[in-house]
């Protein structure tokens, strides 16, 4: 049986299953493969909820296969630390060649993240990607661009994550960096002509509705600001609850906005689920408001990608696409100094207000990574990134505890190689080895006492395993093996 599941077409069954938390993680229902056609499963469950003695639980355990739903790497002898993560190349590899329940196909094999995370992530390849260049793993990188292009070229956007219920969404837009990375490992420039269709239609999505919005309205992903500036922001499609948070969801929008759900599905667009980032009071996750803010990350990623389509055209002697996206990179850089520099740092920027957010983010990095500061705003961000955001266990997310998990006092490793590569691109270089050596440190000093590398870690308490948001601190983990390896291989 290789049909297609999507959530909605088991909805009753789905939403008794989710309401009566037959698992304690609602992800494990979303990931079910169902063992026989769905119309039959339906048919049994409305006749035998009726009987008296009716289980839902051995019923969902009759009807669906819960294989493989959590990875769990266990070893007998505690290995070095780089030996450990060569071994969890292979472990955390998958193929989805078929469609199975909720399953998106691939045409090439992936690195999962690990934990319950057990299909092809989108922003996380990019630094799983990092890892396997160390490694020399080149046609793993290979793999993951071309499931990234198979998926730009088949649903118009990589999903937040391989399977149907993130069909509304997206995660940051790093495929442009992704084939950068591939250019460094290989210095074979065709890269960027093979995929140029493919960088078009990714950017085609992040712009759709440009065109027609008027000043100080949006539209999907694009808003245009009271002055007639073009910026973007996180959306998602839909508004209702989260399959894969189902009940979380529906719990936390009592006495909640009305496009709340979009706002929370908007925030996972974004890979920060979730932040005093997008909360309007800076504290409750009732007032999120993600759909009213423009984020910094998301308009220098475009940047990357206007500017990579603008390289791709000229390699490829097409002058006017050239000029087209020289013009669209050089509007975008002006506009990332004019809205997100706030002076000490860079900043979201709140579209109804017409000013930046509160919310000291590490997000304040992306500029400083991809070299769109000038050296004094570098200097000026590097001192409060110093001051405010670096511990003794790496670099916070934000200055903010909330609970949240993207929130102080965690740590994640994306934004610990964003930092240290911002760094030395600016000749920050004793900034750039602290913030490596304090993070590194963290991560070894965890291996050492559980044998695990962690989905995120504690920057304050380093003796103790971060945690935090919806779920359990996962081990496995990609972005981590991928950030470590790469860090300790940069002298």
């Amino acid at each position: 049986m290789n049909k297609q599941l999507y959530i909605n077409e088991i909805q009753a069954l789905f939403d008794d299953v989710q309401r009566s938390q037959v698992f304690e993680d609602q992800k494990m229902m979303t990931d079910a493969v169902p063992l026989f056609p769905i119309e039959e499963i339906n048919a049994k469950y409305e006749a035998e909820k009726q009987f008296e003695n009716f289980n839902l639980k051995e019923f969902v355990m009759s009807n669906f296969d819960f294989l493989g739903a959590k990875i769990s790497i266990q070893r007998e002898d505690h290995l070095p630390i780089e030996e450990h993560i060569e071994k969890l190349w292979d472990e955390l590899t998958r193929t989805a060649y078929e469609e199975k329940g909720t399953l998106l196909k691939l045409p090439k094999p992936y690195v999962v993240p690990g934990g319950r995370f057990n299909e092809f992530f989108y922003w996380d390849s990019y630094y799983i990607m990092l890892g396997l260049q160390v490694s020399g793993r080149v046609e793993m990188m290979e793999n993951i661009i071309e499931n990234c292009s198979y998926l730009i070229q088949n649903v118009g956007f990589v999903p937040n994550a391989s399977r149907t219920h993130f069909l509304s969404r997206s995660q940051p837009p790093y495929f442009s960096l992704m084939l950068d990375l591939l250019f460094e490992t290989t210095k074979d420039e065709n890269i960027y002509i093979k995929y140029h269709d493919t960088l078009e239609k990714e950017h085609a999505f992040w712009m759709n509705g440009a065109e027609k919005l008027e000043n100080g309205s949006a539209v999907k992903r694009v808003v245009k600001t009271i002055h007639g500036d073009i910026l973007n922001r996180y959306y998602d499609a839909e508004n209702e609850p989260r399959p894969e948070s189902y009940l979380i969801d529906i719990e936390d929008s009592v006495n909640a906005g009305e496009e709340f759900y979009r706002n929370i599905r908007s925030a996972c667009e974004s890979g920060w689920d979730f932040s005093s980032r997008w909360f309007a009071d800076g504290e409750n996750i009732q007032t999120i408001e993600t759909l009213n803010i423009s984020q910094v990350d998301l308009n220098c990623l475009l940047w990357h990608l206007e500017k990579t389509l603008a390289k791709s055209s000229e390699i490829q002697n097409l002058t006017e696409k050239e000029s087209y996206y020289k013009k669209r990179a050089e509007s975008r850089r002006k506009n990332i100094d004019i809205y997100f520099w706030e002076g000490t740092m860079y900043k979201d920027f709140h579209l109804g207000k017409n000013e930046n957010t509160a919310s000291e983010s590490i997000a304040t990095l992306y500029p400083l990574f991809l070299e769109i500061a000038s050296h004094d705003q570098a200097e000026i961000t590097a001192k409060t990134i110093e001051e405010k955001l670096l511990y003794k266990g790496g670099l916070a997310t934000t200055t903010k505890q909330t609970g949240q998990q993207w929130d102080f006092p965690n740590a994640w490793a994306p934004y610990q190689w964003l930092g240290f590569k911002a760094m030395k691109n600016y000749g920050f270089n004793d900034l750039a080895d602290k913030i490596k050596n304090n993070w590194c440190k963290n991560v070894e000093r965890v291996y050492k006492n559980t044998g695990k590398l962690m989905e995120k870690y504690n920057v304050e308490d380093t003796n103790s395993i971060a945690g935090g948001g919806e779920y359990p601190n996962q081990d496995g983990f990609g972005w981590t093996n991928g950030v470590y390896l790469k860090l300790k291989n940069n002298i």
